[in-house]
C-alpha cells in the first residue's frame, strides 16, 4: 500500500524518484503555492545556502535533488515536480525534506494538496500522502525521504508553520529577514506557460527512454594540490625611465584567499614593473592557461587606460581605466596560454603593474569596502548582496557588478548610474566579482529575503 497517513512510513528502494506536490487551484484571489527541498544534517539542520533547493536554486550542487518546474491541468490541479536520485546524496545528508510555502493565504484555504512520489523510469507510484488537516499555516513540512538502515524510507510529516518561512527557516538553521526590510530588486521576466497535465493524480513530466542506473556521486572534499611552479616569465619593459610608485607592501597577501576551482586558473610567480609615461610591457615567457590578476597603481592625478595587445599592436581587450588620483585599482583578464603578453600602459603618471594568480582574490564573505576597479570572489551558493555607490561629486558616474564564468562569460548583476544603494543576487556556482566604480564602494552579504529566497518573482 503505497498511500500512507500522517506520521506513517514507507521502505523505498532507493530508485531515482520524481516527487509532485499538487494542489487545486481556487481561482482569483486563491493563495500561490511553492514547493522546495532541504537537505538536511545529522544534527536537524542545513549545511547552507547549497542544501536549499527552490524557485530560484532549481539544482542541489551534487544534482541530487532538482526542482523541474510546475505543470497544470483541467480543474485547476496543479503540480510542482521535483527530482531527487539518493545515489547521489552525499553521506553528510541524513534527510530530504519536501515542504511547501503559500502567499496571499494559508494552507486551509488550499484545496486537494498532497505529495505524490513515482519511479523516475516507469512512473510507478511509491507513496502518496494527502494533507487533511491545514488551517492558519502558510508553510509546512510534507514529507521527508530519510536513511534507514542502509537503505532510504518516506515519512509523511504534515507539520505546518503559522509563522511561515521565518518558523520553518529557524528549525533547520537558516533565517529569512521581514519582507519588509528587503531592498526593492527588479522582477524577472514571466516565466513561460507550463504544459497541461490531467485533472486527477497528475503523472510525472515526459521521461526519456530510461538508461542504467547511474553509479552515486561521492563529492569528496576538495584538497587543493599547488601545481608545479612554471618558470620565472622574462620580462621586458618598454618605456621611458622606469621610477617605482611607491615601497608600500603588496595590497595582496600571498597565498590562496579564495576556494575557486583550479580551472580559474593555477599559480605562478608574481611579475611586478614600473614606468612613467605611456609603455608597453612584454612577458617574454607564457603564463599558465586562466584568469590572471592585474594590479594597477598610478601615482597623482589624470586619465589610465590598461589594454592587451595582440602580435601586430592593436589592442585586442580593454583591461582596466580609471580617472581617480592615487590610483590602487585591480582586474582580471583570461590568458589563453597560446602567445607571450603584451600590455600597453596609457598615462602621463608613473604606475606601477602586478601581475598576479587569480589565487589572491579574496572571497566575499564579509562587508568590503573599495575604491574604484576591484575584484572578488564568489564560490559557494546563491548569496543576496548589498552593494553601495559612494562616489563624492566629483566622483560621480556609474558603478558596474559583472559575475565571470571560468569560461569568461560575463553577467551584469548590478548597475546603478549614480550614486546610491541596491541589491543583487548572484549566481549559484563559483565566479569572479569585477567591479567598476569612479570612487568608493562597500559590497555587503546579506541573507536572502522571501522574496528572493523562496517565493517565485510573480
Amino acid at each position: 500500500m503505497t498511500e500512507i497517513i500522517k506520521g506513517g512510513n514507507l521502505p523505498l528502494s532507493g530508485e531515482p524518484m520524481r516527487v509532485a506536490v499538487v494542489r487545486r487551484d481556487g481561482g482569483p484571489g486563491s493563495p500561490a503555492v511553492d514547493a522546495a527541498a532541504l537537505l538536511v544534517g545529522a544534527g536537524g539542520k542545513v549545511r547552507g545556502r547549497g542544501d536549499l533547493v527552490f524557485y530560484n536554486q532549481p539544482e542541489h550542487a551534487a544534482s541530487a535533488v532538482r526542482l523541474l518546474g510546475d505543470a497544470r491541468g483541467e480543474g485547476g490541479v496543479t503540480a510542482d515536480w521535483l527530482e531527487i536520485d539518493p545515489g547521489r546524496v552525499e553521506p553528510a545528508v541524513e534527510r530530504i525534506v519536501v515542504a511547501a510555502s503559500c502567499d496571499g493565504g494559508t494552507f486551509g484555504e488550499v484545496a486537494d494538496l498532497y505529495l505524490r512520489a513515482v519511479a523516475a523510469a516507469t512512473g510507478e507510484q511509491l507513496a502518496l500522502y494527502s494533507v487533511e488537516d491545514a488551517t492558519t499555516e502558510t508553510a509546512i513540512l510534507l514529507g521527508e525521504f530519510y536513511r534507514r538502515d542502509g537503505g532510504w524510507k518516506f515519512r509523511a510529516v504534515g507539520q505546518g508553520y503559522a509563522s511561515g518561512l521565518p518558523g520553518l527557516a529557524t528549525d533547520f538553521g537558516f533565517t529569512v529577514p521581514d519582507e519588509a526590510s528587503a531592498e526593492p530588486r527588479e522582477e524577472p521576466a514571466a516565466a513561460p506557460t507550463p504544459a497541461p497535465m490531467p485533472d486527477r493524480l497528475p503523472p510525472p513530466p515526459p521521461l526519456p527512454e530510461p538508461a542504467t542506473a547511474a553509479e552515486p556521486v561521492r563529492v569528496p572534499v576538495p584538497v587543493p594540490v599547488p601545481p608545479p611552479e612554471p618558470p620565472q616569465p622574462q620580462v621586458v619593459l618598454k618605456t621611458a625611465d622606469a621610477v617605482p610608485v611607491s615601497d608600500a607592501p603588496p595590497r595582496v597577501p600571498a597565498g590562496r584567499l579564495n576556494s575557486l576551482p583550479f580551472e580559474f586558473g593555477k599559480e605562478f610567480p608574481p611579475i611586478r614593473e614600473s614606468g612613467l609615461g605611456p609603455g608597453i610591457v612584454e612577458i617574454g615567457s607564457r603564463l599558465p592557461r586562466g584568469f590572471v590578476v592585474v594590479e594597477l597603481m598610478k601615482a597623482g592625478a589624470g586619465y589610465v587606460n590598461l589594454a592587451l595587445l595582440k602580435p601586430n599592436g592593436r589592442r585586442t581587450k580593454q583591461i582596466m581605466s580609471s580617472r581617480i588620483d592615487d590610483l590602487h585599482g585591480r582586474a582580471v583578464f583570461r590568458n589563453l596560454a597560446d602567445r607571450p603578453l603584451r600590455l600597453e600602459v596609457d598615462t602621463r603618471c608613473a604606475w606601477t603593474v602586478t601581475l598576479r594568480p587569480v589565487t589572491v582574490v579574496p572571497e566575499l564573505v564579509d562587508r568590503v569596502e573599495g575604491h574604484g576597479p576591484d575584484v572578488l570572489a564568489h564560490s559557494h551558493h546563491l548569496l543576496d548582496i548589498k552593494v553601495r555607490n559612494l562616489g563624492k561629486d566629483e566622483e560621480r558616474g556609474p558603478m558596474e557588478v559583472q559575475a565571470v564564468r571560468n569560461n569568461d562569460n560575463r553577467e551584469r548583476v548590478f548597475y546603478r548610474p549614480d550614486r546610491g544603494r541596491g541589491v543583487a543576487t548572484l549566481p549559484l556556482s563559483p565566479r569572479l566579482l569585477i567591479i567598476d566604480a569612479p570612487g568608493p564602494w562597500s559590497i555587503e552579504p546579506t541573507e536572502l529575503n522571501p522574496v528572493s529566497f523562496w517565493l517565485r518573482h510573480r
